[in-house]
């Protein structure tokens, strides 16, 4: 197989649809943890050998010791764990069970990476042919070595398989990962530069990884910030735990239901990042009727929307700001006791900022979407005092559609979002409303409105530019333009009847 070169643009779509070929029939959320887990272990096989060649020409190194690799931050990959040891047995029958074996290896080697990698290469089901062809076209890329950790040519290709991933599955697919371009805004809106950063629904991570990235490209130091997360689904747990180690990410991801059993039960974090699934029925609220964190009301059994929203504000530092995305639903609807909840919480002055947001963004579901942003500082000591006032943003019209069916927030927009908070907050530049897009309400203009937080009724319509075209000279086009089809309207009508009166139906 050709080598794919890792300077190639179009390297993800490439390994994506080539590694999608061999899928042949099964099942996108089954074979996204064969792909995802065989990325991983290439990652790491590169990372190591690039090491041990440098180890071997070193005087006094050993480059099968295993304390020289952890001195330098790199998993030991034992001699039968090796990507070339791999590769030269991938045709052979037994493929699948050399793949169990060296993730088992690695696991026991690595005690960071226990209970994370997938084990299930040799079942009966896995076509080894496939799973050696797979094994031959990951072959092709290099990911681990030290030019392509300075590229994060692994963090794009997985950020891409994900993605694809969550496309192929629909629905459940959602379930593990939010689209990059709103956790972006996610994570430019709250800035989390330093203290606790806490998803109760992580996922796959990507809050975390995004997070990473943002505190990077602003000079900052990961070293500040403490991440904590829980995620319910075990093979989905595994992801996320993968997609922190090959970015180097420390996190306390702990498996379990946030509602049943909260793994991070005294936690008050300084940030929170989430995507809860949306209007999730079978959450068994009837086991939790009398639990501490409903403050502002019990939450209806049959949706869990604002049990999130109440999990996440008992969750937040004296100082903390939480950012999530919910079905648009959960600013006006009044059924089963949610807009008391709403009620409560806008009173209590925690609500910061609501966004509306744009059609066709995620994957799984065309519930239309938005953002809260619920903050304990609202008389923040750093910006302007702002209790008692909520902004509201409508970016409804915004993004670009990249395919038939999905559409992507731009930089531009997420700049534009973004900086409008900010300005707002009184941390840069002046803020000013602007018609159709943003306003600044006080609370009792949302009194008024009885609660519902929809940013449509706040920012009004913009004004539309006048075309120069006089109302006299539009009826007169528009009424030659209608009189044109009324008149060809009836020429087909006609042209039906004869068709009928000629195979003797009469109308």
């Amino acid at each position: 197989m050709a080598e794919i070169k890792n300077n190639d643009s179009e390297l993800e779509k490439k390994l994506w649809k080539a590694a999608d070929k061999l899928r042949s029939n099964m099942d996108a959320a089954e074979y996204k943890h064969v792909v995802l887990g065989l990325i991983f272990l290439k990652y790491i096989s590169d990372s190591f050998q690039e090491k041990h060649e440098e180890l071997k020409h070193e005087e006094y190194a050993v480059a099968e010791d295993r304390d020289e690799y952890l001195r330098y931050n790199i998993f030991w990959v034992p001699e039968n764990a090796r990507w070339n040891f791999l590769q030269k047995y991938a045709k052979q029958p037994d493929i699948g069970k050399l793949v169990d074996n060296a993730m088992e290896h690695i696991e026991k080697d690595n005690p960071s990476l226990k209970r994370i990698l997938p084990k299930n290469y040799a079942r009966p089901e896995l076509n080894k042919r496939v799973l050696g062809e797979l094994i031959d076209l990951i072959g092709t890329i290099g990911l681990g070595d030290s030019e392509n950790k300075e590229k994060d040519i692994l963090g794009k290709v997985y950020e891409y398989f994900l993605g694809q991933f969550a496309d192929a599955e629909g629905k459940k697919g959602g379930e593990f990962y939010t689209p990059r371009c709103i956790v972006k805004l996610l994570v430019e809106m709250i800035e989390p530069f330093n203290g606790r950063v806490y998803d109760p629904c992580c996922g796959s991570s990507g809050m975390f990884v995004q997070s990473e990235e943002f505190i990077r490209s602003h000079g900052g130091k990961m070293s500040k910030i403490s991440i904590y997360g829980q995620e319910s689904n075990p093979t989905t747990w595994k992801l996320s735990n993968m997609n922190l180690a090959i970015r180097g990410i420390e996190g306390n991801i702990q498996i379990g239901d946030s509602f049943l059993d909260d793994k991070h039960k005294d936690l008050k974090a300084d940030f929170i990042l989430a995507n809860p699934p949306f209007n999730i029925s079978d959450w068994h609220g009837e086991l939790l009727r009398e639990d501490v964190r409903w403050r502002f009301g019990v939450p209806p059994v049959g949706n869990a929307n604002f049990a999130w929203v109440q999990h996440m504000i008992h969750h937040l530092a004296p100082h903390g700001i939480a950012s999530f995305v919910l079905a648009n639903g959960s600013l006006s609807s009044h059924t089963s006791n949610e807009g008391e909840i709403r009620k409560n919480i806008i009173e209590a002055d925690l609500v910061d900022c609501i966004v509306a947001l744009p059609s066709q963004l995620f994957f799984n579901t065309m519930i239309s979407a938005c953002l809260w942003f619920v903050s304990r500082d609202r008389e923040n000591h750093k910006f302007r005092n702002r209790q008692g006032e909520i902004i509201f943003i409508d970016a409804r019209k915004m993004g670009k559609m990249k395919d038939r069916r999905h559409r992507d927030l731009t930089e531009e927009d997420i700049k534009k979002i973004s900086s409008t908070y900010h300005a707002w907050r009184g941390e840069d530049g002046e803020y000013k409303d602007v018609t159709g897009f943003c306003k600044s309400a006080i609370l009792e203009e949302v009194r008024k409105q009885d609660y519902i937080l929809t940013p449509g009724r706040y920012v009004g319509i913009p004004e539309e530019k006048d075309d120069g075209v006089s109302f006299e000279e539009k009826m007169k086009r528009l009424t030659t333009e209608l009189a044109e089809q009324m008149k060809e309207s009836q020429r087909l009508d006609e042209e039906i009847k004869k068709n009928l009166e000629s195979i003797g139906y009469e109308i």
